[in-house]
C-alpha cells in the first residue's frame, strides 16, 4: 500500500501533469484510509485497556 502511494507521488512530483491520472487519487485515497482504519483500531484497543 505504502509502496502505492510513493509511487504514485513520486510520478506527480516529477510530471505535474500525473494529477490527471486517477491512479494517483486512488492512491493517495486508499493509503489515507488505511491510515484511519489503523489509527481507529489502536484507539478502540487503547479504550479497551483503559476500561471504558
Amino acid at each position: 500500500m505504502a509502496r502505492l502511494t510513493l509511487s504514485a507521488l513520486e510520478r506527480v512530483c516529477e510530471d505535474p501533469s500525473s494529477w490527471n491520472d486517477p491512479i494517483v487519487y486512488r492512491a493517495i485515497l486508499v493509503s489515507g484510509l488505511s491510515v484511519l482504519v489503523a489509527s481507529n483500531k489502536l484507539l478502540i484497543e487503547d479504550l479497551k485497556d483503559s476500561g471504558l
